[in-house]
């Protein structure tokens, strides 16, 4: 598709199956913000520049982020010293800049620029290549190979285990979750964490843009590739993501029932049902039973998580600027991974959760900034009960969700950051085009 508005938002999105390939995927959102941020500029000097409401939440939280780097070489009480980097803070507060200017970007362009449809049209290709990318984890779990970019790294800093991560392409994550080693699907995204939230929060864009709003062959592939994601779905063992995709049923289920689609809230509790029932007789169900007996986590999710609250409330107006290293684990007070205790070591305050991770680097006041901003524009965008603001807003409400169990930065919170964008736009673009309409549905 070849737009000569919203180009740099199209290829950003639809394009990132091609920027995880050449390693370059987790910086995509950078490097376009770049031709973002240049459109915003050449608005500011014509018809002027439009901020959401409650955008100075969003720029207080963004001074708060930049003023607690100033708190990187101090040791909050627990941690290991000199656990927490200058360059891991940095890169956070860029993609924090980054994902601002996407914001301003969609919402500055109208809807006639860069329709509701195509926006959920995009964001659901990107869904049906997240599909793709657990499959290939299921049926080709050890693929993986060099990126460009890896190869144009010394060779110290690609041998890194998180760099590795970032810029090596894989299908999946071996863990051992179960009791052996489990193939986890993550492609193409850095880690199986980060697969699911996107799965679930694309899965809602996936349906509106391609399903609900499609024809033809574009509603049949939407269709097929949802049924077809219970798969990869269930072999993740992603229990976040399990409960986080029930939400958004009875999400969907309640607005819909409140635009008076009866008719389509039976069809759709049949067809759940049925799912339901087919994966019960499958074998996928064993997966399921054998990852309720394996909570694995829930220790080290719980010591971390205790962790970042001690970490805040030792500097709660700024945090300390970065994740820090606690001293120990939830298995024992030993400081490094050993034969006897694989899970011992110095686990990462703020990698559980993007609310942790706030707390530990922001301070409770810079979180309550952060979670304000999108709390604000939930309530104030609520009774949008359009297809798309319906989407919208669900896609905000999850990170309430996810937060205490998965990061969001990058690619989720660019989702979210989107969603916002629609639902602020709606209510104040007054030369929106009409809303598409399928069946009698308004988007």
């Amino acid at each position: 598709m070849v737009r000569t508005t919203g180009w740099p938002f199209i290829w950003l999105i639809a394009g990132y199956p091609l920027w995880w390939a050449l390693g370059i995927g987790p910086f995509a959102f950078w490097l376009f913000a770049l031709p973002m941020a240049a459109e915003l500029v050449r608005r500011h000097q014509g018809p002027g520049l439009r901020l959401p409401p409650g955008f100075g939440l969003w720029a207080l939280f963004l001074l708060w982020a930049i003023a607690g780097l100033a708190l990187i070489g101090l040791t909050p009480p627990g941690t290991l010293a000199d656990s927490g980097g200058p360059l891991g803070a940095l890169a956070r507060v860029l993609n924090y800049l980054a994902l601002t200017v996407l914001l301003l970007y969609v919402g500055n362009l109208s809807r006639r620029e860069l329709p509701d449809v195509v926006v959920a049209r995009v964001l659901g290709w990107l869904c049906l290549a997240t599909i793709a990318g657990g499959l290939l984890g299921m049926f080709a779990p050890s693929f993986e190979f060099t990126s460009p970019l890896e190869m144009a790294l010394p060779a110290s800093i690609a041998s890194d285990a998180y760099v590795q991560a970032l810029v090596h392409p894989q299908a999946a994550q071996i863990m051992d979750v179960l009791g052996y080693a489990t193939a986890r699907p993550k492609a193409p995204w850095e880690f199986t964490n980060t697969w699911g939230y996107m799965l679930s929060l694309l899965l809602i864009w996936l349906i509106i843009g391609w399903v609900w709003h499609g024809a033809g062959a574009r509603r049949w592939i939407g269709a097929a590739a949802v049924a077809v994601a219970v798969a990869p779905v269930v072999t993740s063992l992603n229990r976040a993501m399990w409960a986080g995709l029930l939400l958004s049923v009875v999400f969907a289920l309640v607005q819909l029932a409140r635009r008076g689609r009866l008719a389509v809230v039976a069809t759709s509790v049949l067809l759940i049902a049925a799912v339901m029932a087919a994966v019960m007789v499958s074998p996928l169900m064993s997966t399921l039973l054998a990852r309720a007996d394996n909570p694995h986590s829930n220790s080290g999710r719980a010591t971390t998580s205790a962790a970042a609250r001690e970490a805040a409330n030792a500097s709660p107006i700024l945090g300390w600027g970065t994740t820090r290293d606690m001293i120990g684990s939830a298995q024992s007070i030993a400081i490094g991974k050993s034969p006897e205790c694989p899970a011992c070591g110095n686990h990462t305050i703020g990698n559980n959760g993007q609310f942790w991770l706030l707390l530990i680097t922001s301070g409770w006041v810079g979180t309550a900034l952060f979670l304000g901003f999108f709390a604000r524009t939930a309530w104030r965008y609520r009774r949008d009960d359009s297809l798309i603001g319906s989407g919208a807003l669900l896609t905000i409400l999850l990170l309430f969700w996810y937060m205490f169990f998965y990061v969001a930065l990058a690619a989720p919170l660019a989702i979210s950051m989107i969603a916002a964008a629609l639902l602020w736009r709606r209510a104040t673009d007054a030369g929106a085009a009409p809303a598409a309409t399928v069946g009698g549905e308004t988007a």
